[in-house]
């Protein structure tokens, strides 16, 4: 059970973060939108990792996994933030959302035992995942070709950066797993940026990145913690942040959802309230 209720807080957190980029992506060019979302998180989340030390798992395949989460995270976002930045919410973000079915994959080709109850479940949430991102016949156009060939590159990164988390986030501490993507997001993007004199901010983008940097942590945070009890599960049901964004595009932003695209939704809704009832009752 807590690895749904982690996967669900993420998706939550991650629907945010999701949401944010497309307003800042607006404002701003996409590397610094990362840069300032890394700032923000970094600010946050380090004191709170340092201030319990130094842990001991911190060595050996720990920091390899540390590394691949960390530039897997920040590659993946200046992907998301670039598709955001000419392509609609309700494509870009389920296409991205496809990144725990990735990472659900290679948890399972790595070794993770699953129900085939279970298993079976998952698969009906991804199903529900894709339906949610079908587009009109706009969303293959050349127009949108682009952001969607970007979306399809960020979930790859998203979905390494998600496995590597979870196996860094079982023999470390919680904020220790999340800090990597924050520390190489500033030395890679926010120091160069500074340095170059291009890491100019907006009034307007000021919250906007502080909001999408908080909920950055938090996501990840709930995730790490869920799958510490089921990678796949937690990193499937994250993926629904996806169709919350895209419902969300369609009720506040005026994006509109074809019927594939709400049947999707449904079929999520059905799939996670399945999942939860069978992880609960075992």
């Amino acid at each position: 059970m807590l690895a749904v209720l982690g996967g669900l807080g993420a998706a939550l957190a991650f629907s945010v973060t999701t949401l944010s980029y497309a307003r800042a992506s607006r404002l701003l060019e996409p590397p610094v939108t990362t840069a300032w979302v890394m700032l923000v998180g970094l600010v946050v989340a380090g004191p709170l990792a340092l201030a319990r030390g130094v842990p001991a798992g911190l060595h050996g395949s720990a920091i390899a996994w540390l590394g691949v989460a960390g530039c897997g995270n920040v590659t993946g976002l200046v992907m998301t933030n670039a598709a955001l930045r000419t392509g609609r919410v309700g494509v870009v973000g389920p296409i991205v959302s496809t990144e725990g079915a990735i990472a659900a994959v290679i948890a399972v080709v790595a070794g993770e035992q699953l129900a085939v109850s279970s298993a079976l479940l998952l698969v009906v949430i991804a199903v529900g995942i894709v339906a949610a991102g079908i587009t009109s016949g706009e969303a293959v156009s050349a127009a949108s070709a682009r952001p969607a060939a970007l979306a399809v590159a960020a979930a790859g990164c998203f979905g390494a950066s998600l496995y590597a988390t979870a196996r860094a986030g079982a023999v470390l501490p919680v904020l220790w797993a999340v800090l990597p993507a924050r520390v190489v997001g500033v030395a890679a993007l926010t120091v160069p940026l500074a340095v170059s004199g291009r890491l100019r901010l907006t009034r307007a983008a000021v919250p906007i990145v502080v909001v999408a940097g908080l909920a950055e942590v938090v996501g990840f945070v709930a995730y790490t913690l869920g799958a510490r009890h089921g990678v796949a599960v937690a990193a499937v049901l994250t993926s629904q942040f996806g169709a919350i964004s895209a419902m969300i595009a369609f009720l506040f932003f005026g994006e509109r959802l074809r019927r594939v695209q709400v049947a999707g939704v449904m079929l999520i809704a059905v799939g996670v309230a399945a999942l939860s009832a069978l992880q609960a009752a075992g």
